[in-house]
C-alpha cells in the first residue's frame, strides 16, 4: 500500500478513545485524520482537552489536532476522503451519530453497543465468526446507506466467546456458567469511586450479566445471507467488578454434545487459528495462550499477551457436574485491547480485506 488509508476517531478524548489513538497512531494501514469530541473540547487541540489516563504518552502526531464536534459534516470538512470511523462513544450520542455517519457514506466500527444486537447489524470478533461481516451488505441495502454500522462486543464476552468457538466446533456446547471477574477499566474514566472498589468486589454490573449471555449466543449464530439464526446454548452469567486495573477474567464451566477431556480442550484450544485474519496487523499469532501453570492466568502477568489481542486460558481441568461432557476453565482478555478498541481495529482491516468498506480498495497483500 502507497499511502495509508485516513480514519477518523469519534469521541477521542474518553479511555476507549484514547486506546483508539494509541494503537492507530503508528497502525500500517491507518492514519489518524480527524478526531471528535464533545462540545466543551471541540476547537482545541488534543493534547489540551484530553486528560491521558492510559500507559505511554499523547502520540505527538496527533497532539496538535484540534477536536471537531462529532457530526458527519464537521468530519469532512476537516478530512473529505475519510470513510473509515472508529466510534468510542458513550450509547446516548452512538445511538444517532453513528446512523449520520453511515448515511454519509462512512463505515462505523463502533465500540458502542446500542446497535449490538440489531438484527441487520454485524457483531463479531473476526476469529470467531469473520462470515457475520457480511450482514453489512444486507444492511446497506435495507436501510439504504453506502456506509453502514459494524460492531465489535462487550468487552466480557471477548474472552467466553473466543474460547467457546472452537469447543462448539469440535465438542458441541450446551450450556455455559459463566463468573466474571471485571477490571476498573472496564467502567471507562472517571468509572468507579476509588472508596467503592478498593479493598471490595462489586456484584452488580448494570446489563452486564444480559450482554454477555445475549452477545454470545449472537456471535456464535449462523448467517444464512440476510440474517443470523443465534446459537441455541444456555448461557447464565454472574458479572462482578473487582480492584484490577486491567483484564476481565471469567471463570467458564462448560457443558458439551460430545464427551471432553481436559486435554482435548487444552489441544483444540491451543491449536484454533482463523485463516481469513492471519495476515491482519493486529490479529496475534496465537489467538489463544493455554498456560500450563495451576495459578495462571493472572491480570497483571497475561493480560498484554500477543500485545492485548490473545485470550489466555488456565486452570482448565474436569468439570464434575457435567461428567464426561464438561470441563472448567479460567479465561483472561485485555479489555480494552481485545475488548474494545483492538478488537474494532480487527474488524476494520477484515472489512477490508472482504472488500466490504464502500469507496475504498487497495492492494492489501
Amino acid at each position: 500500500m502507497s499511502a495509508r488509508i485516513r480514519v477518523a476517531v469519534l469521541g477521542a478524548t474518553g479511555a476507549v478513545g484514547q486506546r483508539f489513538v494509541q494503537r492507530l497512531h503508528r497502525h500500517p494501514w491507518f492514519e489518524i485524520a480527524a478526531l471528535t469530541a464533545s462540545d466543551r473540547s471541540e476547537g482545541k487541540p488534543y493534547a489540551q482537552a484530553v486528560s491521558w489516563v492510559i500507559e505511554g504518552e499523547i502520540p505527538a502526531e496527533v497532539a496538535s489536532l484540534t477536536l471537531v464536534s462529532t457530526d458527519p459534516a464537521a468530519v469532512q470538512q476537516v478530512a473529505p476522503d475519510v470513510r473509515i470511523v472508529f466510534s468510542a462513544l458513550p450509547n446516548e450520542i452512538a445511538s444517532e451519530a453513528e446512523p449520520a455517519f453511515a448515511r454519509a457514506g462512512m463505515t462505523v466500527f463502533s465500540n458502542a453497543s446500542y446497535y449490538r444486537m440489531a438484527p441487520d447489524v454485524p457483531l463479531v470478533i473476526p476469529e470467531v465468526n469473520p462470515e457475520h461481516l457480511r450482514l453489512l451488505e444486507y444492511q446497506r441495502q435495507a436501510r439504504g446507506w453506502s456506509g453502514g454500522i459494524v460492531c465489535n462486543t462487550n468487552c466480557t464476552v471477548s474472552g467466553p466467546a473466543m474460547v467457546l468457538r472452537p469447543l462448539q466446533d469440535q465438542f458441541g456446547v450446551r450450556r455455559v456458567f459463566a463468573f466474571s471477574m471485571q477490571a476498573a477499566s472496564g467502567a471507562g474514566y472517571p468509572g468507579v469511586s476509588s472508596l467503592d472498589l478498593i479493598d471490595n468486589i462489586i456484584p452488580f454490573i448494570k446489563n452486564e450479566e444480559e450482554k454477555l449471555e445475549a452477545e454470545a449466543r449472537k456471535l456464535l449464530g449462523r448467517f444464512d445471507g440476510q440474517r443470523i439464526a443465534e446459537a441455541a446454548l444456555d448461557l447464565s452469567a454472574h458479572c462482578n467488578r473487582v480492584p484490577v486495573l486491567d483484564g476481565h477474567m471469567v471463570a467458564l464451566s462448560v457443558e458439551t454434545e460430545r464427551p471432553i477431556t481436559p486435554e482435548d480442550a487444552a489441544r483444540v484450544l491451543r491449536d484454533f487459528r482463523c485463516s481469513q485474519v492471519a495476515e491482519l496487523p493486529t490479529a496475534p499469532a496465537q489467538p489463544i495462550v493455554v498456560r500450563d501453570e495451576p495459578n495462571r492466568p493472572q491480570p497483571r502477568r497475561d493480560r498484554m499477551s500477543g500485545e492485548g489481542m490473545s485470550v489466555v486460558v488456565g486452570r482448565v481441568r474436569p468439570e464434575p457436574l457435567f461428567g464426561e461432557h464438561g470441563v472448567k476453565m479460567m479465561t483472561l482478555a485485555h479489555n480494552t485491547i481485545r475488548g474494545a478498541a483492538g478488537g474494532s481495529i480487527l474488524n476494520a482491516e477484515l472489512a477490508l480485506k472482504m472488500g466490504l468498506v464502500t469507496d475504498i480498495s487497495f492492494n492489501l497483500f
